[in-house]
């Protein structure tokens, strides 16, 4: 069994080779950022020209993700989704995702209904990729979003009930911060109270994180959810916990 790198010097050259084929999936990020995209695409899909998979070189991550889903969809069409999403690889998975994202004339409902099956996907990148990539149409429909996402938050699996909570971040990471919800955080507690005693500490965490960036424009709101939200519950007392954590912070200063 192979070990998670923690350094790209780390990647195995015969682990790295797989991973260029599509035939692996990575362990961790730093794995995932030793791929080199122009060999991934070449690799899993060699009608694309050698030309265009050498613009896959350039730019940040995120930048390269989209860049490959934008090449996808211009090869494959919308129907190709369907055979990425059941890739060997996750970041071809990955790519999936941001394939999706170019398809401008999906609803939001249809939108998050293709998505589903990468934003429940085993692996941790590509539900990440999941709902970094869709944010945009999110932030631009936060209130019909929020409706949507309702039955997400009582879905059995933890990672559909943390993707409804992650992809409404009023920051996040990596992404566009919705400015709405850094405004006025309330439109969102119809999906972050039913998951104050959620069991998975994966969804809790998100929850805590959700809050906590609100915490950046409304500490009073922050103070008094997790204020009303207080208990004997040891779960819901952990994600005010961590959901206070900058305001605390800012207090020893």
């Amino acid at each position: 069994m192979r070990k998670a790198p923690r350094t790209l010097k780390d990647v195995l050259p015969e682990v790295l080779e797989e991973l260029n084929q599509g035939k692996l999936e990575t362990l961790n990020l730093v794995e995932g950022l030793a791929i080199d995209f122009s060999i991934l695409m070449q690799s899993t899909h060699p009608q694309i020209s050698l030309d265009v998979c050498q613009t896959l070189k350039s730019g940040g991550i995120i930048k390269r993700m989209a860049d490959a889903g934008s090449i996808l969809f211009n090869s494959l069409g919308i129907d190709g989704y369907k055979t990425l999403v059941q890739h060997t690889s996750d970041t071809v998975r990955g790519w999936a995702a941001y394939h999706l994202a170019i398809a401008d004339n999906l609803s939001l409902s249809e939108r998050l209904e293709h998505i589903f099956p990468l934003a429940n996907d085993p692996h941790f990148g590509v539900r990440e990729w999941a709902w970094i990539s869709q944010r945009p149409y999110i932030a631009d429909n936060i209130h019909a979003a929020i409706d949507i996402l309702m039955p997400w938050i009582s879905h059995e699996s933890d990672y559909v009930r943390r993707f409804a909570v992650e992809i409404t971040r009023p920051r996040g990471v990596w992404c566009k911060h919705i400015f709405t919800l850094k405004e006025q955080p309330e439109l969102a507690l119809p999906l972050l109270s039913p998951l104050k005693k959620d069991p998975s500490v994966y969804v809790q965490n998100s929850v805590a994180n959700w809050l906590n960036d609100a915490s950046k424009t409304q500490p009073e709101w922050v103070r008094e959810i997790c204020k009303t939200w207080k208990s004997d519950h040891a779960i819901t007392n952990r994600i005010c916990k961590r959901a206070l954590r900058s305001i605390t912070l800012k207090g020893k200063k």
